[in-house]
């Protein structure tokens, strides 16, 4: 099969984050169990990091598994639990032999100490590696993370370090997810839902968000460029006016 060229897009986000929605529907439609859904998606997976790194994305954010998740069906929190595993054992090698850092966002503790293991490992293994960085966010929400950050700040002004009359928006961000990173340019939500579902919720300020009919086993090259054209004809302001823009270049 003859590979498609991407188009040149004056634009690249540095940061790109990913809510992956529409597994069990895909599976639904198909008369298969939803864990049929979350396999098939693993290829989705696959493709989008090969078109971030391709076109030189810094930093890929996939949310694989929210700290609400917990509450579907136990029998497909445990298949999605064996799935992130064996992902885990099979796709590190790979990322690291194509100079991709991998890091996983979210309250890690919430897992078995086996999963636990191998994230650390996949972690040590491409901590040095300077391609792309993919950040898989696993009991992972946006409140947990603010509620984190609070804590930490809190904590930090009890035992004298942090005076709170210093306490503002760039020392917030300091103890929040990512905080090393750029904060992501466009959110690309599939499966037809308009909300960001408690996903970087402090990050996401000036995101600018695009929403995909495509379920995310069926999201492909295709979709991940049309999402990057309609990024590049938006006009990022930041609370400034047009003829500010204008007045900068």
């Amino acid at each position: 099969m003859t590979q498609m060229t991407a188009p040149e897009f004056e634009n690249i986000p540095r940061h790109v984050a990913v809510v992956m929605d529409g597994n069990n529907r895909w599976a639904k439609r198909r008369h298969l169990p939803g864990v049929a859904g979350h396999r098939a998606g693993v290829k989705a997976v696959r493709n989008v990091i090969e078109q971030a790194a391709r076109l030189e994305v810094e930093v890929l954010t996939l949310f694989a598994f929210s700290s609400e998740n917990w509450k579907r069906p136990q029998d497909e929190v445990n298949a999605l639990m064996q799935l992130f595993l064996r992902a885990l054992q099979k796709e590190v090698k790979k990322l690291h032999k194509h100079n991709i850092r991998l890091l996983i966002m979210g309250d890690i503790s919430g897992f078995s100490e086996t999963l636990q293991e191998h994230i650390h490992i996949a972690q040590d293994l491409t901590l040095n590696n300077t391609g792309l960085t993919l950040v898989i966010a696993a009991n992972y929400g946006g409140r947990w993370d603010m509620s984190h950050a609070a804590k930490c700040i809190a904590r930090e002004v009890k035992e004298g370090k942090i005076d709170p009359e210093e306490i503002d928006e760039d020392l917030f961000s300091r103890y929040t997810c990512l905080n090393e990173f750029p904060e992501p340019d466009l959110c690309i939500r599939t499966g037809g839902e308009l909300r960001i579902s408690n996903f970087m919720l402090w990050q996401f300020a000036y995101a600018e968000l695009v929403f995909s009919d495509a379920l995310w086993p069926d999201f492909n090259e295709t979709h991940f460029w049309s999402a990057l054209e309609q990024y590049n004809s938006r006009t990022r302001r930041f609370g400034r006016t047009d003829e500010q823009l204008k007045e900068d270049v």
